[in-house]
């Protein structure tokens, strides 16, 4: 169960949600933390194209992120990839599991419900010392999601005629 989900509502599809939020290189235009993704396992696009190769389960890729003047990296597999419906991945810090990300997505009367939601993995010892240094992660991340959510909505909406 998560620790954390919110929803907003968008007037866009399923299919072009999941394709904004799939697409993780670009995580860095809606999110208040992770400043840009790479893929790290030969993917190059996050969903089916021609000629590109697109996230599937186990995709692996290179978080770079920012709180304040801390600046680090995290590594993160995809764990589920399905169009439409839901996106979801993994967050190491090497070894050290960190959280879980999910992005589901259900066709609504104005578009789609899109539901962020993240799981805290991180071993209790590290909570901590870490909590020390960032603050605490659930009240970041409480408003780390809601500020993603509204500007994925802005930027899918825009691509609405």
């Amino acid at each position: 169960m998560p620790d954390f989900e919110a929803s907003v509502e968008i007037d866009a599809t399923p299919e072009q949600l999941y394709a904004l939020v799939s697409d993780l290189p670009r995580m860095g235009e809606w999110s208040p933390e992770c400043t840009h993704v790479t893929w790290s396992s030969g993917t190059t696009h996050a969903v089916p194209g021609a000629s590109t190769t697109y996230a599937v389960p186990g995709a692996r890729f290179i978080g770079h992120n920012r709180v304040g003047v801390f600046r680090w990296f995290t590594q993160g597999v995809v764990v589920d990839a399905s169009p439409g419906s839901r996106f979801s991945f993994r967050i190491h810090f090497g070894p050290m599991p960190i959280s879980l990300w999910s992005y589901d997505l259900a066709a609504s009367p104005a578009g789609c419900v899109v539901t962020e939601s993240w799981t805290d993995l991180r071993p209790k010892a590290y909570s901590y010392p870490a909590r020390l240094i960032f603050g605490s992660r659930t009240a970041r991340n409480r408003a780390g999601i809601r500020h993603t959510l509204q500007a994925l909505k802005s930027s899918a909406e825009a691509l609405t005629p």
